[in-house]
């Protein structure tokens, strides 16, 4: 008998925020990014192993790490803006 199994990772878009990126130094729409890294068994991603967040900079491509912490004050931030 065969098991087939691995991890497959997916990004979710948790929200987009205006402000100016540390590497370019420009003033550009940020992208607060989930990846969640699962279990897969037969092609079928069942158990969460982990979870990272990311910011990503439209305008140069750099990407930082983010904590839970700050991610979530990013969409609250967002959130809370008029026009969002």
């Amino acid at each position: 008998m065969f098991l087939i199994f691995g991890t497959r990772a997916s990004d979710t878009l948790l929200t987009v925020v205006q402000f100016v990126c540390g590497v370019c130094g420009v003033h550009a729409a940020q992208r607060v990014v989930r990846r969640t890294t699962r279990l897969s068994l037969f092609f079928v991603p069942l158990v969460p192993l982990s979870r990272s967040y990311r910011n990503e900079c439209v305008n140069c491509g750099a990407l930082t790490r983010l904590t839970a912490e700050q991610a979530d004050r990013a969409q609250a931030w967002s959130a809370g803006r008029p026009g969002a």
